[in-house]
């Protein structure tokens, strides 16, 4: 390992990123008789409850992206319609819609008071309600079910182009019809994706906040803000923190499993673009159906919301406030930009370390170790790491109140950037390894016979090949650090309102109207790596 890079620094940045996961497990060794009455007062309340709002919402959740997310990528992969080359990227436009923003749009048009029952009741002279109430968990199931497809329809895309091509040719060949083919060999090899793929969304269900916390709905996560800023019960929080971890945990393995799954050859050949493994022409009723299949999440997701959100952004126009827009959006920027830096700059440093200790030996087995920490961090929820975060703070202050961590954790932005380094700086190391992956060895290798070793060997070989990794990795971070809600909530700065916050914020109090502007801005900023991605899977 070079000097300037010890392996000290490694397993810091490995406390720095798991502390919170580490303290919420810890808290456990001060179970006593007050803890296990909480505990016992929960199993016979509000902890049947939870478990069975978050089961029900989640396999309502999984149902539907496995449904919506393996239709639409089978379609725009094994078919080929008019109109198939634009619904490709267009089917990722809703990862760039917050969960809680598509919520806010559907409720504000189809509520009571909403202009579709108006327009319902006026028009058809009909009195009282005409359409089923929204903020429930079917409408829960409905919101994360089109803005979360795209994980299911992403990654069966990929399986799919990659290897049912020529297999489903082959099948072709020895007389299978159409639907045995798709049944009997595309779907199964589209299998490990789909897993991989809704685990992922149900770990965005489970983490949720703002659709659970806006709709009423008793989830776990809603659960932990409950018991902490409404109960003020830290042992309570604690708990429902620590199952939680447990069910990512459980999701998480899972997600492993069927990417491992999914590592076995490729069947690509130099033919892959031939006509005889070409998408399956469609005309005529079926084209216009695929059309439809495909348009439909693309409706529901993004173009839908975002109408519903314009209404009243465009009713209010002359009555908006800039100056507090400009202020949020301001916060906003420099928390992202600061966040998304450090976040590339310590993603750098570890998939760095593991480059340099590529090894079997100890030091080696280490850096890939702290690696393999840093990238569990996206899949623990933002409740979880405010719980985490606050924990040993109040242990601290309750050993020696006079020690000023608590102003530099709560009151400044140390903690909430904190907060975002142990949440996002697996994304970031996500991008960075896949850069190094493209970047043989053997110049490493060159680079050392010729002199160069340690920070000249970052600087001048890896850095000029990793600058697209490495402004990927900060643009992927400074989207999700604009769109976090649950950790910013709590953690923020005094007086340092973010637009995800204010958005929450507005949208409880019902003030949809306002609550439009720093919505769609979000949704603005959510297009970026989409246009990335898009282009990314263009290029392949």
């Amino acid at each position: 390992m070079p000097r300037w890079l010890p392996l000290s620094m490694l397993g810091l940045l490995a406390a720095l990123l798991t502390l919170p996961v580490v303290a919420v497990g810890l808290s456990w060794l001060q179970f006593g008789p007050e803890s296990a009455q909480v505990l016992g007062e929960m199993i016979h309340t509000v902890l049947p409850g939870y478990a069975g709002t978050s089961l029900a919402l989640c396999l309502a959740v999984a149902l539907g992206v496995t449904v919506v997310g393996l239709t639409s990528a089978c379609l725009v992969t094994l078919f080929d319609f008019p109109g198939r080359r634009l619904l490709e990227w267009a089917l990722m436009l809703p990862l760039a819609m917050p969960a809680y923003v598509v919520a806010y749009a559907y409720t504000d048009f189809l509520q009571f008071s909403g202009p579709f029952q108006g327009w319902v009741r006026s028009t058809f002279a009909l009195q009282g309600r005409v359409f089923p109430e929204v903020r429930n968990t079917a409408g829960a199931a409905w919101v994360f079910t089109f803005s979360l497809y795209p994980y299911v329809y992403l990654l069966a895309r990929t399986a799919l182009g990659e290897r049912a091509s020529h297999l489903m040719e082959a099948a072709r060949l020895l007389g299978a019809p159409l639907g045995r083919r798709i049944t009997e060999v595309a779907l199964p090899l589209a299998r490990p994706a789909v897993a991989a793929g809704v685990a992922l969304a149900l770990m965005e269900t489970l983490a949720d906040f703002g659709v659970a916390s806006y709709f009423g709905i008793q989830t776990f996560t809603a659960g932990i803000y409950k018991a902490w800023l409404s109960m003020d019960n830290r042992l309570a929080a604690a708990q429902l923190a620590t199952v939680l971890l447990v069910l990512v945990a459980l999701l998480l393995k899972l997600e492993h499993g069927a990417q491992r799954r999914m590592r076995f050859a490729s069947t690509r050949s130099d033919h892959a673009g031939s006509a005889e493994s070409s998408p399956v022409p469609l005309g005529g009723g079926r084209a216009a159906l695929a059309l439809v299949l495909c348009g439909l999440p693309i409706a529901f997701g993004f173009v839908l919301p975002v109408i519903f959100m314009l209404r009243p952004l465009v009713d209010g126009w002359g009555e908006l406030n800039w100056v507090p827009f400009a202020g949020w959006a301001f916060n906003s920027l420099w928390l992202a930009t600061v966040s998304a830096l450090l976040a590339t700059v310590l993603a750098l440093v570890l998939a760095f370390g593991v480059r340099v200790q590529s090894g079997a030996t100890w030091s080696g087995r280490f850096a890939r170790g702290v690696a393999q920490l840093a990238s569990l961090g996206y899949a623990v929820p933002g409740a979880v790491i405010v719980v985490g975060l606050l924990l040993p703070l109040g242990w601290l202050q309750s050993v020696a109140p006079e020690t000023s961590v608590g102003y530099w954790i709560t009151a400044t932005a140390l903690g909430i950037v904190w907060a975002y380094m142990v949440r996002f700086v697996a994304v970031a190391l996500q991008s960075v390894q896949s850069g190094y992956a493209r970047v043989p060895t053997s110049l490493d290798e060159s680079a050392r016979m010729l002199g160069t070793t340690g920070l000249g060997l970052a600087w001048r070989v890896h850095a000029p090949l990793l600058r697209r990794s490495a402004v990927a990795a900060a643009l992927l971070v400074f989207v999700d650090v604009m769109k976090e809600l649950p950790a910013t909530l709590v953690l923020r700065p005094f007086n340092s309102d973010t637009l995800a916050v204010m958005t929450y914020q507005l949208a409880r109090d019902e003030r949809l109207g306002e609550a439009a502007l720093p919505a769609l801005a979000l949704v603005l900023v959510g297009l970026l790596p989409v246009v990335m991605l898009s282009r990314t899977l263009r290029s392949r």
